[in-house]
């Protein structure tokens, strides 16, 4: 704010000096204009930054369902899977992992390894065809795959807005305004593992 008020000034000064009218008037129409243009790029850059921000929000939200969901899985399971202990602590102890994780990295890696268990549990509920039955079963297990669905349109709802934030941080004239206002690049929400990248599924 104090430099747009120095730029103004720049007229006044050249006014002092005897400097023609029309040609205070040019310089004043430049200074405004560009100021202008730079809240217009400033304001944009807000807007992409809150947008991912929402983004991540929305992921957070479908993360957390996911979590509340998984106790009624395992403890669904437990009856019928008397010989799977280590299965089903695996999966209790990778949702601890994912609830207590803080860190965008270390959260982007718990609810990879979180997935990557469940699709280990779904597969051993294959030789289980009572449990693959049992009606409590089926409805978590529809949640899940619903809450595992929306991660993933959520997730890719966060990488747009993401890349396009990233893009103008890094493009000119976007990339001066967003280097004296500390607008930074953010971090892809990516799965490492191509085998990851489908839902967990289990035919019921």
């Amino acid at each position: 704010m104090f430099f747009l008020y120095f730029l103004l000034l720049i007229p006044l000064l050249l006014l002092k000096k005897g400097v023609d009218m029309i040609v205070v008037w040019v310089i004043l129409g430049v200074i405004l204009l560009t100021a202008f243009w730079g809240i217009g790029i400033y304001n944009g850059l807000v807007q992409l930054r809150e947008n991912v921000k929402n983004g991540w929000s929305q992921i957070d939200v479908q993360l957390k369902r996911r979590h509340d969901l998984i106790p009624n899985l395992v403890e669904t399971a437990k009856g019928y899977m008397k010989h799977e202990n280590s299965t089903l602590e695996g999966v209790i102890k990778a949702r601890q992992q994912a609830v207590d994780a803080s860190g965008f990295k270390d959260k982007q890696e718990a609810e990879n390894f979180l997935s990557g268990t469940l699709r280990s549990l779904f597969a051993v509920t294959e030789n289980y065809p009572d449990l693959k039955a049992d009606r409590q079963m089926m409805q978590v297990h529809e949640e899940l795959t619903s809450t595992e669905n929306k991660i993933t349109f959520a997730r890719q709802y966060y990488n747009d807005e993401v890349n396009r934030l990233n893009t103008a941080v890094q493009s000119f004239p976007d990339n001066v305004i967003a280097g004296n206002f500390n607008f930074k690049k953010e971090e892809f929400f990516e799965i490492e593992d191509p085998a990851e990248k489908s839902v967990p599924k289990v035919k019921f």
